[in-house]
């Protein structure tokens, strides 16, 4: 379950009873993962969207992905 506020993402887990909240940019993550997305494709898609520049983005996607791979909120593919 998620409901979105304003730029902001707040996602519950009923069955663990934990609620997650996503700033602006982990929202944009969030959403452009309903379907599978390579790290890469979700770098060019962030590039597209936020002023910020390529070395920063990866290292800070890597980061916001591992947080939520560690959480159970994502699975990584092949």
């Amino acid at each position: 379950m998620e409901a979105e506020l304003g730029a902001e993402l707040v996602a519950l887990d009923a069955d663990a009873g934990t609620c997650f909240g996503f700033n602006e940019v982990a929202t944009s993550v969030w959403q452009a993962l309903s379907e599978p997305r390579s790290f890469d494709d979700l770098c060019t898609r962030l590039l597209g969207e936020y002023e910020v520049g390529p070395d920063q983005c990866r290292s800070e996607l890597k980061a916001l992905l591992d947080d939520m791979q560690a959480r159970g909120l994502v699975a990584v593919q092949g």
